[in-house]
């Protein structure tokens, strides 16, 4: 009985600061890469799973249960094999869907996924958010394609142009690179580039704005989130053994954020932490690819 309460002890609080609010158990999400927290619909955070057949993006609450239109609710109640698939995105392609970002009511899904930092098809979908009581289909309102303004090569000598991280502040969108320090072993690298992007083209390609580059991460970079109000950035940063979250103030000038003397958390036990977002200006979310989500208070960070 001792052993049996202290492991559901762990289990709810494995580190000051840090909770496992819960397992999603929805069978379509088999891999979240993404998530981002509606700004438009109270209690709705919608996630992705990185490749698939079909383009789906899916809404859950904020304890991890699928959100389904009202009027469908019958069909995929409890008591019904059928399963609801998520919101269905037409028209758009799921290669390698990395990170959610939102802009205003617009939801931004960045197709941005490299690991042989070789594609030549990169790019993001502008999506009107839907409301997930509602509607169980929409579609992109433009496909961008991007590439960054200093790779020259595909794939080139140094593996600098895989993303899983994008956010948006004061109306632009911003990527944030997963680099690799061994192309062949595809080797974590501590360190990640920023890039803005200046230009919406739906015809050509836009070229993405180097802005800065920061080291001694402690791992490769896989989702990032603005704060609400845009006064801070935070990224995760994952490395075989562990995850470290980084929260960059909102910079005095400009939109360097990695300029700024950032505050740290370190994660325990949180598997492949592929996502994070903001809950609210206090706390933040974080998801692996193993369906756990987490809930990490701000105020446990530590000044580098």
């Amino acid at each position: 009985m001792i052993v049996r309460l202290l492991s559901v002890l762990l289990l709810a609080q494995i580190l000051p600061g840090q909770t496992r609010i819960c397992i999603v158990d929805h069978p379509p999400i088999n891999e979240q890469s993404a998530i981002v927290k509606s700004r438009t619909y109270a209690d709705v955070y919608w996630v992705s799973n990185d490749s698939d057949t079909e383009p789906y993006l899916f809404p859950l609450n904020s304890v991890g249960k699928i959100i389904i239109p009202d009027w469908m609710q019958s069909r995929y109640s409890e008591q019904s094999d059928d399963i609801y698939p998520g919101v269905h995105i037409s028209g758009a392609i799921l290669y390698d869907w990395e990170s959610i970002a939102v802009l205003n009511d617009t939801l931004i899904v960045a197709d941005v996924g490299n690991n042989g930092n070789a594609r030549r098809d990169l790019g993001i979908y502008l999506i009107p958010e839907p409301n997930p009581h509602n509607t169980p289909r929409t579609r992109p309102l433009a496909w961008y394609p991007v590439c960054y303004e200093d790779q020259d090569k595909f794939p080139p000598d140094e593996w600098e142009y895989d993303c899983e991280a994008i956010f948006t502040f004061e109306g632009q969108i911003y990527f944030l690179t997963k680099n690799r320090a061994d192309k062949h072993i595809m080797k974590p690298a501590p360190s990640t580039k920023l890039y803005r992007m200046d230009t919406r083209h739906t015809t050509q390609v836009n070229v993405l704005k180097f802005i800065s580059r920061k080291e001694s991460l402690g791992g490769w970079v896989t989702d990032a989130d603005i704060a609400p109000d845009g006064s801070a950035m935070v990224l995760l940063a994952q490395n075989p053994l562990a995850c470290t979250i980084w929260y960059f103030p909102r910079p005095a000038q400009g939109d360097d954020f990695l300029s700024e003397s950032p505050k740290i958390f370190n994660l325990l036990k949180a598997n492949q932490a592929e996502g994070i977002c903001f809950k609210d200006s206090e706390k933040l979310i974080v998801t692996n690819e193993e369906r756990e989500w987490f809930e990490v208070s701000l105020s446990k960070f530590s000044q580098q």
